[in-house]
């Protein structure tokens, strides 16, 4: 036995000599346990006994402050019950300990009651342990308990559902994929792969004869039958109510006349009942449904998978919007029904409760919700027969019980469809075997024979195949889901024109920029009866600009409360994207409202929970700035702009392409430039432009000729590819004009050429950029000979000043709320950010000169430390996150000060509350025929001279 193993079995030996109470030996136990696991104790590891924990209500109020055994961050939760308790029964305790545990949440979980150990991780796996480990067994099974090591090794489980789940996933999937190559009748494949996938979890959870589905594969592997007659013969069994009288099959039940209703068998290959017999040979009893959708996905080419918005989801993010929209609400009604009439009522409305996913996908939300929504009435049902156990027996019988048949679904694609269902019908097995292993155990007081697993339900007018946006929806009581999401632009490409404006006409009051999952909150919205919820998963652009006013704003203005939401967080799926999750109700929510926000961009990282009276549409615990409006003043200054657009590849050239044209003539360079992208301003180490462009501006086709060399590259590389995207939109629209159509005309030019811009920049000695998607304020000077591209926002504003307000935290800060937002980053957005972003209204010249002073230090000094230390702009910013004494920092901080007196705040202000004031006023100012005073200089510097230099990035001469 190791030296670890060896101090394993001592604490074991130890535990045997306790009583088991957790009240008096629970603190002794985890602290011998860690040391047992190598620590001098528990305090010495840094975890904490007894630690506070703050339980709500459903309804958001405080229940009670309770105390966790112990809590190890970011390790490890624990929570001792006394030897002999049934620990499903502390479940939900646990989870809920687990789930207020931020910042610094624990990973893993612990229920132990002295003589085992059930070990969970939420975020990979919801509702069942990953591993469930005997007192006795914990010297062998050191692996399940990596995490408690000084040293953080990866624990291996042997209940993870998932890993099971995607192994079987891949292996159904590559039958499939087989089948449809050589049948090539796609949907006779999907419905015989189904039809085999329920088969073989039904043998291996009881509801086929032992071996029966086996059986057949290893006949047909010795060729002793024929393929095609034995999963016929077994599909058609399984779609009778008739038991068979004898044969093979005499023992096969009736299962439902949905899926084995119409059969598709064939004659397989070696190839295909190989594959087959891999499939069965995986523990199906473990396949977890809620994360089915792999077979979905598996089973599906990457750019069908794309094209229709499929993603896969996490239980714990499907839980964000099953718990507070359904679960969260029962539970409540449950804990404060105290009589036997009261709790039958309950079970009588729970028992009419209807759910729809209006993006159903493969069915992980309805199985969530369903199971959820079992484990709830089990809950009532104990409290049920224990109030009146005569009474309970004589009122409530099966067909009393909450059934797949209260949850609806629709979809698109109809392979998801069917998934759907077989996920529904395996969810329903699997809830009939934990009630009955609830009452076996003891734990729950109610008839074995009330659950019935057999036949399965059959689900084809409750999950159909349609287009949401545009068929009837189901009356519900709740709405949950994921619906698919695409941009604007993204929109046109992957639907079609035509598909688009049917959209906007359906939905003429959602902004036509706004992303594609907006029209199911909208729709969702209005399907809901008075006190109906929702809960729905978007990106995180629905709290943002246009897709915020045709969703959230909408819902807000329209007798919605957000009452539990999340901010952003990195999605746990395929799609690589930050998404938002919302919960509403539509009508009045007086209790606490939960905000919830995912720090970083890593799908692992921190959590930070704010409790809030209001949860605005913005998604945000400060002050909601949503509502500034857009200032005349700002959006007639000509000063903000996107760079250009070149809309081709052709356009480019690297430098020694651009030095050979100039060599061949001279006057070549009147049209050729250095082009800068965010990536060389904030990554190249002198944010020099790496590429040049081919830009002959507003010159007709006559005048852009004459530059022979560099209108024949763009003549050969730009015009074919123009040519087509214009013949295509053609095609496709049936119109003879479009935006392609009119790029033709001028093809020769930039797709958008910001010809405003170049006028404006050709006269200022340098101007500002900043990158357009960016994680952190950086703002540049930059030289009117370089051109920028539209990675990079422009500022037509070329004195110290103008660069000290925009490179301000004051700007940043406002910046940051009303943008909109890439992944992790943020998007300046001049319509939503620049036009409302309210200048200093009256600062003096001396404020106006500590500002200019303060900026060109900042600046004069990051460029030195770049210099001196070989760094990027990037990598300035990057230490810049990091604590410690930092100059640029302090630096920076002068800039603020200076920034904030020159608008008159006082250190204890909110910036964003002032800010938006300020826009008020000044709205109203405008609106009155007032004087606002407009970005740039301001009125009180007479000699714009003194706050310039030539202090800028500008090109390496002669192409060097």
């Amino acid at each position: 036995m190791t030296i670890e193993a060896q101090r394993v079995q001592d604490f074991v030996d130890y535990v045997h000599t306790l009583k088991g109470d957790e009240k008096g030996e629970a603190q002794v136990f985890c602290d011998r346990l860690f040391q047992a696991f190598g620590h001098k104790g528990f305090k010495e590891a840094g975890a904490t006994l007894e630690e506070r924990v703050q339980i709500k209500n459903a309804d958001g109020k405080l229940k009670s402050t309770k105390f966790a055994d112990l809590v190890w961050k970011p390790r490890v939760v624990i929570e001792m019950k006394k030897r002999g308790a049934n620990l499903q029964k502390h479940y939900a305790q646990v989870f809920s300990y687990w789930e207020q545990l931020v910042p610094n949440r624990p990973r893993y979980a612990i229920l132990c009651n002295f003589d085992e150990f059930w070990i969970y991780d939420f975020d990979t796996q919801l509702d069942e342990p990953m591993d469930k480990v005997a007192l006795d067994e914990m010297p062998r099974r050191l692996l399940s308990f990596n995490f408690l090591f000084p040293a953080l090794r990866t624990p291996h489980f042997r209940n993870n559902r998932v890993s099971v789940t995607r192994s079987a996933a891949t292996k159904v999937g590559e039958v499939f994929r087989s089948l449809e190559k050589k049948h090539k009748d796609r949907a006779a494949s999907q419905r015989f792969v189904l039809q085999c996938v329920v088969a073989m979890f039904s043998e291996d959870v009881g509801l086929l004869p032992n071996g029966v589905f086996s059986q057949i594969i290893a006949d047909c592997q010795t060729n002793k039958e024929s393929s095609y007659d034995l999963f016929y013969g077994l599909f058609r069994q399984m779609n009778e109510p008739q038991r068979a009288s004898g044969g093979r099959f005499e023992n096969v039940a009736y299962f439902n006349g949905g899926l084995f209703s119409q059969i598709s068998s064939f004659n397989l290959g070696k190839d295909h009942i190989n594959g087959l017999d891999q499939a069965a040979s995986e523990d199906w009893s473990k396949v977890q449904p809620a994360i089915f959708g792999t077979l979905f996905q598996a089973s599906m080419d990457v750019d069908a998978r794309h094209a229709l918005g499929a993603h896969f989801t996490s239980e714990i993010d499907i839980n964000r919007v099953v718990g507070p929209t359904i679960v969260y609400p029962w539970r409540e009604r449950i804990e404060n029904a105290a009589t036997f009439d009261e709790l039958l009522k309950l079970q009588r409305e729970m028992r009419a409760y209807r759910v729809l996913d209006p993006s159903c996908g493969s069915g992980n939300f309805l199985y969530i919700a369903y199971r959820k929504l079992k484990q709830l009435e089990t809950e009532l049902l104990q409290k049920l027969f224990e109030a009146d156990t005569l009474r309970a027996t004589k009122e409530i019988s099966p067909t009393d019980l909450v059934s797949t048949q209260q949850f609806f679904g629709l979809d698109i694609d109809e392979f998801a469809v069917e998934v759907a269902k077989v996920t529904m019908m395996i969810a329903k097995e699997m809830a009939a075997q934990e009630t009955l292993a609830q009452i076996e155990s003891g734990a729950l007081p109610i008839p074995a024979n009330l659950e019935k697993s057999l036949p399965l339900d059959n689900l084809d007018d409750n999950i159909r195949c349609d287009d949401a946006l545009f068929c009837d929806w189901p009356h519900v009581d709740a709405i949950i889901g994921n619906p698919p999401y695409q941009s604007k632009n993204k929109m046109q490409a992957e639907y079609g024109a035509a598909y688009v404006n049917k959209v906007r006409e359906k939905y003429p009051d959602v902004p036509g920029r706004a992303d594609y999952c907006v029209y199911w909150f909208r729709r969702a919205h209005n399907e809901l009866a008075a006190n109906g919820r929702a809960g729905l998963v978007g990106t995180n652009t629905i709290r943002q600009n246009y897709s915020r006013e045709g969703g959230l704003d909408y819902i807000v203005g329209n007798g919605g409360t957000i009452h539990e939401a999340v901010s952003t967080e990195v999605w746990s799926g395929d799609a690589a994207v930050h998404v938002s999750i919302v919960n509403w109700i539509k009508g009045e929510y007086s209790k606490s409202k939960t905000l919830w926000t995912q720090i970083g961009d890593n799908a692992s990282g921190d959590w930070h929970k704010d409790e809030l009276s209001f949860i605005p549409s913005s998604l945000s615990a400060g002050t909601d700035v949503t509502q500034a409006q857009r200032l005349r003043v700002n959006m007639d200054s000509g000063c903000c702009y996107q760079g250009q657009t070149h809309g081709h590849e052709g356009f480019l050239l690297a430098p020694h392409e651009a030095r050979q044209m100039i060599k061949q003539n001279a006057r070549n360079r009147e049209v050729l430039f250095p082009y800068l992208i965010a990536e060389d301003l904030l990554g190249q180490k002198d944010s020099q432009p790496t590429r040049w462009v081919i830009d002959f501006g507003q010159r007709d086709i006559f005048s852009a000729q004459s530059y022979k060399e560099p209108f024949a590259q763009v003549e050969k590389r730009v015009l074919p590819t123009v040519q087509t995207n214009a013949d295509n939109e053609k095609l496709q629209s049936g119109k003879t004009i479009g935006p392609r159509q009119s790029h033709l005309k001028n093809w020769w030019k930039f797709w958008r050429p910001r010809g405003e811009m170049l006028s404006r920049i050709a006269q200022l000695p340098r101007y500002i950029v900043c990158g357009r998607v960016t994680k952190r304020p950086i703002f540049e000077f930059v030289s009117p000979d370089i051109r920028p591209n539209y990675a990079v926002m422009v500022f037509a504003l070329s004195d110290e000043y103008s660069f000290g307000i925009l490179q301000s935290s004051v700007h940043w800060l406002w910046f940051k709320e009303r943008c909109s937002t890439m992944k992790g980053d943020f998007r300046y957005t001049s319509d939503s950010v620049w036009d409302t972003f309210v200048w200093p209204q009256s600062p003096t010249l001396a404020q106006v000169e500590r500002v200019a002073q303060a900026a060109k230090t900042l600046r004069t000094l990051r460029r030195e430390i770049m210099t001196k230390n070989d760094l990027s702009l990037r990598e300035v910013g990057r230490i810049l996150d990091k604590p410690g004494k930092n100059p640029i920092r302090d630096a920076q901080d002068l800039l603020d000060r200076a920034v904030r007196d020159a608008y008159g705040m006082k250190q204890s202000d909110d910036v964003l509350a002032f800010l938006l004031q300020l826009n008020a006023q000044m709205k109203a100012r405008e609106e009155n025929g007032e004087v606002v005073v407009a970005p740039g200089l301001p009125p009180c510097v007479s000699d714009a001279s003194l706050f310039l230099s030539d202090d800028c990035l500008t090109p390496l001469s002669d192409l060097e």
